[in-house]
This record gives structure tokens, sequence and C-alpha cells, in this order.
């Protein structure tokens, strides 16, 4: 857990609104040590930083599995020590792949709760430009008090909400949108081809169970292959070739 100022820029009630969750559950977060304690500032004001809102994103992905809270201690027990918000993003990547599509039809006010934070009208059109949101006819239309529904993907929001910070046009973050839907319908047409010849003389019952163990597995390898490359092809640009690899 970092303790550098910069990281730590969030009260606690900044953070519980910022992740959609009350104080107080914050605090018993705290207490039963699934959240690292916070920096104390001037005052001893506590400050938290993204490290707390991507544990606590990673939390609340758990319980959308339907993990109990023991059950969620000892996961959350078990990760390395030193995890920052970045290892913790792609922790609740793959705990995110294990569950089915969850498409939901919400509220504005029920959208900005799950999102963390408020959208303006322009957040809101970059979101349905990403694929995150829908809204209009393709949403149900408007509630009973004329008010507009948002169809939502909730594995997808908080990746949304998290690009609308990001220093990037919404040109490029569109254009990489569409690169990296190619390459993986690519990745994934290859990968089942593949497997297709190892279960296609097996009962129907064991290939359903295969595949199900098999799409955790196969998502963390793709998120660690693709992690290292980005990180290699980042810093051969930041530090002018791949020479720089050695480097220390």
């Amino acid at each position: 857990m970092t303790s550098g100022t910069e990281e730590t820029t969030l009260t606690i009630d900044e953070l519980a609104a910022r992740a959609g969750v009350t104080v107080r559950t914050v605090r018993f977060y705290g207490t039963k040590g699934l959240l690292p304690p916070p920096v104390l500032g001037p005052r001893r004001v506590g400050r938290y930083g993204r490290d707390h809102l991507a544990r606590l994103a990673l939390i609340e992905e758990l319980q959308q599995q339907g993990m109990t809270l023991a059950a969620i201690e000892r996961y959350v027990q078990q990760l390395p020590p030193g995890l920052d918000a970045h290892d913790l993003a792609i922790h609740r990547a793959v705990v995110a792949s294990w569950a089915p599509d969850a498409v939901e039809t919400v509220t504005r006010g029920e959208l900005e709760r799950r999102a963390g934070r408020g959208l303006g009208d322009d957040d809101v059109e970059r979101l349905v430009a990403m694929g995150v949101v829908e809204t209009g006819a393709g949403a149900g239309g408007g509630g009973g008090d004329g008010s507009l529904d948002y169809r939502v993907d909730l594995g997808l929001l908080r990746l949304g909400v998290g690009l609308l910070d990001v220093p990037l046009s919404q040109e490029a973050i569109l254009a990489a949108r569409k690169v990296l839907l190619e390459h993986s319908r690519a990745v994934a047409r290859e990968l089942s081809q593949l497997f297709r010849g190892e279960v296609s003389e097996r009962a129907a019952r064991d290939v359903r169970s295969l595949s199900a163990s098999m799409q955790p597995v196969v998502v963390q390898a793709l998120l660690t292959t693709f992690q290292r490359s980005l990180r290699e092809e980042l810093r051969g640009w930041v530090g002018g070739g791949p020479d720089d690899h050695d480097s220390p």
C-alpha cells in the first residue's frame, strides 16, 4: 500500500461515495482486515487512495459472485502483499470473468450510484459511445415518472468510468476498443478450434464443466501475457528502444 500523498487524497466520505458504499461499510471492512488502514494526514485525518478504491471494487465483485464474507476474507488474505490498484484491477477482471454477462436497466440515479460518482451528460454520452451504456429505446424507454432509463453492462461500467478520466480523446479510446475486440475475438476463435478436438469425444456435461473451468484460467493467462507485452512496448517507447529492457 503506497503512502505517497499524491496517492492518498480521499477522505473516508469521498472514498465511500466513489465506491458506491456507505462510510459504515468502509469502516466495517477495515475492522475485518479487508482494507488496509488509511494514511494519517494533518490533524490525524485518514486519507485513502486508488488502492483502497480498487480493493473495494474487488470486494464488490466477489460479493456479486455470491461469496460470503468469510469466503471473501479468505480470498483477500491469500492475495500477495503489496498489490497496487493496477494489480487489484487485474484480479477483479479475472473474478468478473467467472460470471455470465450482467446487464441491467437502471435509472440515472442508480447508474451514478453504481458508477460511484456523479455523471454529467457528456460523461453518459462517452459511456454510450464506448458501448457500456444504452439509452432511449434500446434501454426500454423512460421510467414511470418520465425519467430516462439506462441499460448498463455492469461488468464494463467501472472500466468505462475509469476511462472518463484518462487523458485520451474519444476517438483514440474507440479505436483502442476496436483493436481489442478484433484481436480478442480472433484469439477466442483460435482457442476454440484448438480445444474443440480435445472435447469432441466427451459427453456434453463434461464439455460444460471443462468450459466453466477453463474460462477464468484462459482470461488470467491472457491478462498476464497482455500486461507483460504492453509493459515491454511502453518501456521501449518511453526508454527509446528495446535495448532498454536490460537497463535497471
